[in-house]
């Protein structure tokens, strides 16, 4: 099993429920492992002990016999304890007595004598030491003590050193990793069916959410509820509520938007085919030329509307938002002045402009063109002839963009409302009962989409209206 490692960035999370498993079984298998080691370890050391222990008794049991006769070292062995010593039920078992001079005494003569370097065993109070070595092709565990020996006459220390073949430790030590190793193996097998029991449990209201999502009707954005799963993911689900929400908003400002836009295209196209069914009527030639006259003048209004709409949509919708770039506001004003210089040049009405050269603000160059576009068409249409509109850009940190017409201007009460699309104040009513009522509704969604903020009062001398547009600083 490969271990959990995080995830690159772009790649998929995977399965939650592998990766729980992955995150609680590896480290617990580890565990384990360790904690096998430890009990292994644990055991072998204390039957090592225990085995220590019986040969230790088993030498005190042999320097019991070893006594001072004649002024010799002699070893009072019986034959039913000499049968026992040289075999045993799990092992053999051999023994050599070393008198006080260093002499052979009894037992085995080539048993292998006691290392300088072994130290005394501090497990026991007997001047003992423990060592491996190998005798007639076997590993042998010697216990070698140290007996003092005496009588009237004379006194010493012999050697008695008892050793056992290995087989019994060997057959133990299998015995406690495989008992261990199964024990271990068991656990982490009921750990894992536990665990994977308890995380399908866990994990059932996040399938009930799936399977709600999965079954749920396109059109249904009704709210999930959070109480029905974890704590952790209710925050997931609170953030899924507020998006269906705001998709909400926006379907329904789509409806809004097709019923109305629909709405103002049909008067165009409906007058389109009157007009086009008098002219089939129509023998007359100069009537005639009226009418198309009048289908040309139709038609341009229809396109002026449907290219408004066009852009109210973009604009609505964040179209192009991603390209936001540094925009320089004054060549903007300047573009849209020579544009629409005509217009103001056929009424009559006086159009300046000053702008200041570094005024920079970071948006998209299209749609601040067609607000500018629509704040200054707005003040043409609505300035009767022999007016002033004025168009000003100033501020270099903060740009500043300002429209000032000489018109009818709009009423306080109507300020907050004429930024809804198709709604047309009082005056511009009777000043272009043609317009589309949402010239202002593009240059609101444009504003907001740049962060700008708008700002309404009257113009100079309490005369027209005076727009401003106030850009947030420019990113560098």
């Amino acid at each position: 099993m490969k271990w959990p490692s995080r995830q690159a960035a772009g790649s998929t999370p995977g399965s939650l429920r592998s990766q729980l498993l992955r995150w609680i079984l590896i480290p617990l298998a580890l565990l384990a492992v360790l904690d096998s080691v430890s009990v292994y370890r644990t055991a072998l050391s204390a039957a090592e002990r225990a085995y220590d222990r019986a040969l230790l008794a088993s030498t005190r049991a042999l320097a019991e016999r070893v006594s001072f006769v004649d002024g010799k070292v002699v070893a009072d062995v019986p034959y039913v304890a000499l049968d026992s010593f040289e075999t045993d039920t799990l092992g053999r078992i051999y023994y050599k007595v070393t008198g006080i001079r260093g002499e052979f005494v009894s037992g085995y003569e080539d048993l292998p004598a006691l290392p300088r370097e072994v130290p005394r065993s501090d497990l026991y109070p007997a001047l003992v030491h423990f060592y491996d070595a190998s005798y007639r092709g076997e590993a042998v565990r010697v216990a070698a003590l140290y007996q003092p020996v005496y009588d009237s006459s004379m006194r010493g220390i012999a050697l008695i050193q008892v050793a056992e073949t290995l087989n019994a430790r060997l057959g133990l030590t299998r015995a406690i990793l495989l008992d261990t190793l199964w024990r271990q193996a068991a656990l982490i097998v009921a750990a894992t069916l536990l665990v994977w029991f308890s995380v399908r449990v866990v994990l059932r209201p996040l399938m009930r959410l799936k399977n709600d999502v999965a079954t749920r009707q396109p059109t249904d954005l009704s709210d999930f509820d959070p109480s029905l799963v974890h704590k952790e993911v209710r925050p997931l689900v609170l953030a899924m509520n507020g998006y269906m929400a705001r998709l909400q908003i926006l379907i329904d400002e789509q409806r809004r938007f097709i019923a109305d836009a629909s709405h103002q295209l049909r008067t165009p196209l409906t007058v389109l085919k009157t007009q086009a069914e008098l002219a089939l009527r129509e023998s007359d030639p100069q009537a005639l030329r009226q009418i198309v006259h009048s289908i040309g003048h139709t038609t341009e209004s229809a396109v002026h509307l449907a290219n408004r709409l066009l852009t109210l949509a973009r604009a609505e919708h964040g179209v192009l938002a991603s390209q936001m770039t540094a925009v320089p506001l004054a060549a903007i004003a300047r573009q849209v002045g020579l544009e629409l210089a005509p217009g103001a040049v056929r009424k009559n009405i006086d159009l300046s402009l000053d702008a200041q050269e570094d005024a920079v603000v970071t948006g998209n160059a299209l749609l601040l063109h067609e607000m500018v576009v629509n704040l200054v068409d707005n003040a043409i249409r609505y300035t009767p002839p022999g007016g002033r509109v004025a168009l000003r850009v100033s501020g270099a940190a903060h740009a500043t963009l300002e429209v000032e017409d000489s018109g009818s201007g709009i009423p306080e009460a109507e300020r907050s409302t004429v930024f809804t699309p198709f709604y047309r104040a009082s005056g511009a009513l009777e000043a272009n009962p043609g317009g589309s009522g949402l010239g202002l509704a593009i240059v609101h969604d444009i504003a907001v989409l740049h962060g700008a903020r708008l700002e309404l009062s009257d113009g100079a001398g309490g005369q027209g209206l005076n727009i401003m547009v106030r850009f947030p600083p420019a990113k560098k």
